[in-house]
């Protein structure tokens, strides 16, 4: 028996000898991959349907033999495979395994002559064949949403989708180990074709050599949302990932870049007493803290501070203030980078990377890239992690610049794919990929940093080549453009978060950068922005002088702590390049809820007109619905659920469904009314009684909206009694409106 084994240790495939099958072909119980030895093409069909959704002509020219084979995989089970085996010695597989939803195509290399390098390798074209003219389809990828003949690629992923239906095909690379996989198209009237690739700049093949490349991923999908999702559990599997809790967080770059040493001290004890209670446990120090000198971006000698700085006792003195706060001590820096004309660094050229001409890899900004491949380069890289980390006591690493670990240029920026100098970089060890040379570069940050230690990558848009590199190896990324507070660049992290949406809780948090509640942004772009970061479940950070904000701006911010664990996603995802709809729904208590966002993006009044089915909400009959903002009921709605929002502004709709008892429908505690704090929830028809757990904080007004509109619209009776057990220092008063009634809880500390 022969065994292939797949770069990073991921998969493991041994032959078995040719299945008996007629017309050459693979299934499991949702797709079929068949080879027409007539046409020499290769079908993936819909096994529920027998159609066909994508088919690759000139899979395998006349003479190259097809067969199929039982294989056997390490991560994903036994499978099949069909595999097509050319004159020069290499293979192409396309592989399918039980439970699993896609079919995976793989490329094996096999060099029968001298030494060679290899750049771009391309994989079998797919047309696809989704019974919908091209002009009615949408594309979603890297760089949003965009009609199929205006996309010129994406980065790893991509989504090809009828908006009307959701169906489409999902597409992406779901390992990343030395080669950039992008997936680009062409269209014409009446097709689309995928044009997959994967770059590894330069990939060294020695005679005789035999190199497995990375692995391709295709699926139909009814709701193409749920391939997305789909794809990052492969990912998840892949690449064994086991994420960390979320954080909440402080980031000082936003309010007074690194900040100082006395206001951040007075910061961290303000956060402590008013913050903490609701989730803030981060605080993290931002650019200017370092050492070194720079015409070329920041400053970038991380082994060391800048007595002369902002903190003049020095980082471990500032961890330890925050520590004992028992809060967690964030740090940024640039790890992967240093300043070629830096005196610092006069007598450690040999640490950087290097242009053909021999010149030192400079990006802009970012600085000069390291030759990562050397030992005495990584030495370094070890003990600035270490200092960082151990010595001075930072839990949560911010890594900027993470494009120039992999020497590539900065593209910002970067979304849909673009040409650049991918393989220019010289590196001491060429058999290294620079890709290779980026996820090696992480995996020793985490060696050196420890299990304990969060990492935040910063930021794909940088360099997309940067986001595939970074996979199963940090525990969050920025996944959007810096952002800023006001209106136009505060909707940079709904749209990048948009698109990035199911890579958020499963191959790492997203972060879209800050959110802000100051009282300089008018007061419903503050509820904006709070709500869609708390209902997509993104990554919670704030850059405010907390101490200076107005009390109901300071109210807002603790609405938004801490995320979620819902499901969230957007409902017009392939609709609106910035979705306007989000729906946050919570099945792990004993009650369903469901929140709906509705988005107004525009600086016109809008109106949304959507069935409770489109948006994703059982189908219960009639519904009403609790608006947080203006803390109102909604008007009872059956078919339709329709809004009228003012421009740039939002709702969120807790919905019920209308029913002849009285629910709970909201709670004042958090923007998702009820799902982080409510833990149970119950009507005994018996003794008439609602009763319920919720987890509060010491101090914090508590209300809770509790609904009796019922079906036939007849009220259910006066409430008789009210109590609170299990806890003390509370005064409960109830307040009766109409179809509701409220009961705000002041706790005493």
């Amino acid at each position: 028996m022969r065994a292939l084994r797949i770069l990073g240790g991921c998969l493991w495939l041994g032959a078995f000898g040719p299945i008996a099958m007629a017309n050459q072909s693979v299934q499991n119980e949702k797709l079929c991959a068949r080879f027409e030895e007539t046409t020499h093409s290769l079908t993936l069909c819909d096994r529920s349907t027998d159609q066909a959704f994508a088919v690759s002509e000139a899979f395998a020219p006349a003479g190259v033999p097809v067969h199929a084979i039982k294989i056997k995989d390490r991560i994903f089970g036994k499978g099949q495979a069909l595999e097509a085996t050319f004159p020069d010695g290499h293979r192409d597989q396309v592989l399918v395994f039980p439970d699993h939803p896609f079919v995976f195509f793989r490329r094996i290399l096999r060099n029968g002559g001298s030494q060679t390098v290899t750049n771009r390798v391309s994989y079998p074209p797919l047309k696809l064949a989704l019974g919908v003219p091209t002009a009615a389809l949408n594309t979603l990828g890297t760089g949003g949403l965009l009609k199929p003949d205006k996309n010129p690629g994406s980065y790893m992923w991509t989504a090809v989708a009828d908006p009307a239906t959701r169906r489409g095909v999902v597409a992406g690379w779901v390992t990343t180990d030395r080669g950039s996989g992008i997936v680009r198209m062409a269209t014409d009237a009446a097709d689309i074709l995928l044009l997959p690739h994967v770059d590894y700049g330069r990939l060294a093949l020695a005679a005789g050599q035999t190199e497995t490349l990375e692995t391709f991923a295709v699926g139909l999908f009814d709701d193409a949302r749920l391939g997305l999702e789909a794809y990052a559990d492969a990912l998840v599997k892949v690449y064994d990932i086991h994420l960390p809790p979320m954080p909440t967080v402080h980031c000082t770059w936003y309010v007074d870049g690194a900040s100082r040493e006395n206001v951040m001290t007075g910061r961290t004890d303000y956060v402590k007493q008013i913050l903490k209670p609701f989730g803030l446990d981060v605080m993290q120090i931002d650019d200017g803290w370092q050492r070194g000198n720079s015409k070329n971006g920041p400053k970038k000698v991380f082994i060391d501070y800048n007595p002369q700085g902002p903190y003049p006792s020095g980082m471990k003195a500032m961890a330890g203030t925050i520590g004992k706060a028992g809060m967690t001590a964030g740090i940024w820096l640039i790890p992967f980078a240093g300043s070629s004309d830096d005196p610092w660094f006069a007598d450690k050229k040999a640490w950087f990377a290097q242009k053909p001409d021999g010149s030192p890899y400079d990006t802009r900004w970012g600085g000069t890239c390291f030759d990562l491949t050397r030992a005495d380069t990584q030495a370094y890289l070890k003990d600035v992690i270490r200092t960082l980390t151990h010595d001075w006591g930072y839990k949560y690493l911010k890594m900027d610049g993470l494009y120039t670990g992999a020497s590539v240029n900065l593209n910002y920026v970067c979304d849909t794919f673009r040409e650049d100098e991918i393989g220019q970089a010289v590196l001491s060890n060429p058999q290294v990929t620079q890709i290779e040379m980026m996820r090696n570069s992480l995996k020793l940050v985490r060696e050196a940093a420890g299990k304990d230690v969060f990492l935040l990558g910063c930021c794909i848009p940088q360099n997309m080549r940067s986001a595939g590199a970074a996979f199963g190896l940090v525990n969050a990324m920025r996944i959007g453009p810096d952002n800023g507070a006001n209106w136009a660049s505060m909707m940079r992290g709904p749209e990048f978060g948009a698109w990035q949406y199911f890579l958020n809780g499963r191959v790492w948090y997203n972060d879209p950068d800050p959110l802000y509640v100051r009282p300089s942004l008018p007061l419903e772009h503050a509820q904006t922005i709070c709500s869609w970061v708390t209902l997509s479940g993104a990554m919670n950070s704030s850059s405010e002088n907390y101490a200076a904000l107005p009390a109901d701006r300071l109210d807002m911010l603790k609405r938004t702590m801490p995320s979620h664990h819902a499901v969230s996603r957007p409902v017009d995802l392939f609709e609106n390049r910035i979705p306007g709809v989000w729906l946050v729904t919570d099945t792990a208590a004993s009650v369903r809820r469901d929140v709906v966002g509705l988005f107004n993006w525009d600086s016109t009044e809008k109106t949304v007109d959507l069935s409770p089915a489109k948006i994703g909400l059982p189908d219960s009959g009639e519904y009403i619905a609790f608006d947080f903002w203006s803390n109102a009921l909604t008007q009872p709605f059956k078919g339709r659920l329709t809004q009228t929002l003012r421009p740039q502004s939002c709702q969120v709709l807790s919905v019920r469904p209308v029913v002849d008892h009285p629910q709970l429908i909201s709670t004042s505690r958090h923007i998702t009314q009820g799902m982080i704090d409510v833990k149970d929830e119950k009507w005994d028809a018996k003794r008439r009684t609602l009763s319920g757990v919720s987890q509060t904080v010491a101090g914090d007004r508590y209300e809770l909206r509790i609904l009796t509109h019922t079906k036939t619209g007849a009220a259910i009776g006066a409430v008789a009694s009210a109590a609170i057990t299990g806890s003390s220092g509370y005064e409960m008063t109830i307040a009766p409106g109409d179809g509701l009634v409220t009961r705000p809880d002041d706790a005493y500390s």
